[in-house]
């Protein structure tokens, strides 16, 4: 049974199957709702159940908390409809984000860059190009039918090779399987592009990125899409990792702050005796630099922990909800 979902601001209404999420129908209708992990790890696709009544699914109890719940808040990511509903989702009223498609893709290389980071490329067929924007991400379509997502850490212009950010996972199926049994040349599957984390290019405000491992990937893609397009807006990129080794790609990001003038401030919660540099978590580092966030863009991409508390931290600064863009990376193994 499909049950109607209608959106009150833009007027919009779709249809949504009894166990189907209400954000898997909204993209499948090419309605645009914000959303990033698609897992209920980041809480981007919060919004307001009006009408209506749906089953919240599985998600962290740290994004959509009780007082929310009773107050009409549901993440679109995991909710199904019970009955029509009426929503206030933050729609994105784009008329150029790109619908997902499938399409298959030939591994090109792999790059080891440390014992446990991996940066895969891959490409497509000479007839085909991926149409994305700088920060979404794909999912790769195992043979048993489940699916891992990876963001894009290319930027659309330079698009000859996809590339991803792999971290090994233990017991992780699909990174088990490219580090280790993954051939030259294999095929994969994938559908793309997803996701709402992309620079929102019609502003004009300062952009904080926070990256934590290889959360560095989409923020990595979105800083080469601004470099291109000549953007001016000031930048800073924190990224934290563990030990100066998981700075997979420290040099580029040195680079830009040298060429590009992106300030750039790694920071390490577990670092050696000879690092100088920060030390902690990113977000507290940007809590310490910043007094006041309301007049800022932050990109926060990682761990779900991370990008959650940035999150309640940067409000407590003044950051505005609207302004805090997020893609949580959640580890699926099995």
């Amino acid at each position: 049974m499909a049950f109607k979902i209608t959106i009150p601001a833009s007027g919009h209404q779709f249809y949504a199957e009894n166990n189907q999420t209400i954000l898997n129908a909204a993209i499948n209708a090419g309605i645009n709702l914000p959303y990033g992990c698609r897992d209920g790890a980041c809480g981007a696709c919060k919004g307001q159940l009006l009408t209506g009544t749906v089953d919240y699914g599985h998600y962290n109890f740290n994004v959509l908390n009780g007082d929310e719940i009773a107050d009409g808040k549901v993440l679109f990511c995991c909710a199904t409809a019970q009955s029509d509903c009426v929503i206030e989702p933050r729609e994105i009223l784009d008329s150029t984000v790109v619908k997902p498609r499938i399409l298959p893709a030939r591994v090109e290389k792999k790059v080891l860059l440390t014992s446990d980071t991996m940066v895969l490329y891959i490409k497509l067929p000479s007839n085909e190009r991926l149409e994305f924007r700088a920060g979404q991400y794909v999912e790769f379509i195992m043979k048993n039918g489940q699916r891992r997502a990876y963001s894009i850490a290319n930027a659309p212009h330079d698009d000859a090779l996809l590339e991803f950010h792999l971290h090994k996972i233990e017991n992780g199926a699909f990174s088990n399987y490219v580090f280790n049994e993954m051939p030259d040349k294999a095929i994969l599957r994938l559908e793309a592009p997803f996701g709402s984390f992309y620079l929102r290019e019609d502003s004009e405000k300062p952009m904080i990125f926070v990256a934590s491992g290889t959360g560095f990937a989409p923020i990595k893609g979105i800083i080469e899409h601004a470099i291109h397009t000549q953007n001016k807006r000031p930048m800073t990129l924190y990224w934290g990792a563990r030990t100066e080794a998981d700075l997979y790609m420290h040099d580029l990001a040195a680079n830009w702050a040298i060429e590009h003038g992106i300030e750039f401030i790694p920071v390490l919660s577990r670092p050696s005796n000879q690092w100088m540099g920060r030390t902690g978590y990113p977000q507290n580092a940007v809590m310490a630099d910043y007094a006041d966030l309301t007049s800022f863009e932050v990109y926060a991409c990682g761990a779900p922990t991370m990008v959650h508390l940035a999150l309640l931290a940067f409000q407590t600064k003044g950051l505005a909800e609207e302004a805090f863009f997020s893609d949580a990376f959640t580890a699926a193994t099995g």
